[in-house]
């Protein structure tokens, strides 16, 4: 018996790595000889780097870096060891912005959506090239910023002026002021690395659909900041020419505060769907290739979970693969038939009834529960 046990999160209850722990455990209880593959998963949001770390044994980096608002901490990069089309090998670094400027480090009302920047992204960069790394694989989810990675690219050696030629802060506010962009002193080693971003996002930077309008006001902008938000990124990609523009209106450029079009423009960096990205590093077809069973989770299953979110994508991989799966939930709202491929039964961890503190606080002992409980169903099936 081969089970590949591949969860998400469970905010507030459980990282990837820890529901994956569960519940390889509580296979091993139902089969005792079965072999499990804990393959954690993250579509590029919070817990991204430590998913992608435990799932390839990589090496954990501190580093210390900026908040959004400048305060200084420390948070990790992932280095691990891969091989490219011609099997040479290659050091690359997994890291991800909601370690340094995410929603979720800011309470909802010390939300300065003017104020805020991603110099820690460009300062972990900076960390991950020192360390050797020659491609980098960024998670771009959760961010709290609204600069177009004005502050990643000041880290990185870009600099932005006002009419005089004086050096701006780059934050919306600082850049109200925006005259030009000198990208002269962008770090030389980043034209040798290769870039890939984790983003689930398609929207455009600019307009109705772009960062600012549809972003904007879940980190803090109210209806009257939107346009000027707008306003100031317009002004930074014309600022920054014509190839700037053409690259504005890509799919992904309006993710994370358009973040995503600062990664395309200036690090040539190419967007990916986030499980896509993370199943080709942790090689999950060739896993699934082997598998008797796929077992997956996260927090909340519901409707969702149908438009690309990891769930899904890891059922289409299992289709593919000819290989069952059981989906389980804190909180299930969604039929198995929803679901692509041969899906054996959605079970939800939760006891009827449960409050929700209690049901986080429990959430890894219902979670073993409720896989050995299915697992004897199954096998009796």
């Amino acid at each position: 018996m081969y089970v590949v046990c591949a969860p998400d999160s469970f905010k507030g209850s459980m990282s990837a790595p820890q529901a994956a722990e569960v519940m390889s455990s509580g296979v091993r209880e139902v089969f005792e000889t079965a072999t499990t593959i804990e393959l954690p998963i993250a579509d590029g949001g919070e817990g991204f780097t430590d998913a992608v770390a435990a799932a390839l044994g990589a090496r954990l980096i501190a580093a210390e870096v900026s908040d959004q608002r400048g305060t200084r901490h420390t948070t990790t990069f992932a280095l691990a060891t891969g091989q490219d089309a011609d099997d040479a090998s290659h050091r690359y670094a997994v890291l991800d912005v909601a370690s340094t400027s995410g929603l979720e480090r800011v309470p909802a009302a010390e939300r300065r959506i003017f104020e805020f920047d991603t110099s820690g992204l460009g300062q972990l960069v900076l960390a991950a090239l020192n360390a050797g790394a020659e491609r980098l694989v960024i998670g771009i989810g959760g961010s709290s910023t609204n600069e177009a990675g004005a502050g990643m690219l000041a880290a990185l050696g870009v600099r932005f002026l006002d009419g005089q030629g004086v050096e701006l802060p780059p934050t919306p506010a600082g850049l109200r002021a925006l005259v030009r962009v000198d990208a002269t002193g962008l770090d030389p080693r980043l034209s040798g690395v290769s870039v890939e971003v984790a983003c689930d996002v398609t929207n455009p930077l600019l307009g109705p659909t772009g960062a600012s309008a549809v972003y904007g006001p879940q980190k803090g902008a109210t209806p009257s900041d939107v346009p000027e938000l707008d306003a100031i990124l317009a002004t930074l990609v014309h600022c920054c020419g014509a190839d700037a523009a053409r690259v504005a209106e890509l799919p992904g450029s309006g993710a994370a505060g358009g973040l995503g079009w600062a990664l395309q423009y200036f690090l040539g960096a190419r967007l990916r769907p986030g499980l896509e990205l993370v199943a080709e590093l942790v090689g999950l077809d060739d896993q699934l290739a082997a598998a008797d069973l796929l077992l997956t989770a996260e927090g909340s299953v519901d409707q969702q979970t149908l438009h690309g979110k990891a769930i899904q994508r890891l059922c289409e991989h299992a289709e593919r693969a000819g290989v069952p799966v059981i989906v389980f939930g804190g909180r299930v709202a969604l039929e198995p038939g929803r679901l692509p491929g041969r899906v054996v039964e959605l079970v939800n961890i939760t006891p009827a009834g449960t409050p929700l503190t209690q049901a986080l606080r429990q959430g890894p002992q219902n979670l073993r529960r409720a896989v050995v409980e299915a697992l004897q169903r199954w096998s009796t099936s």
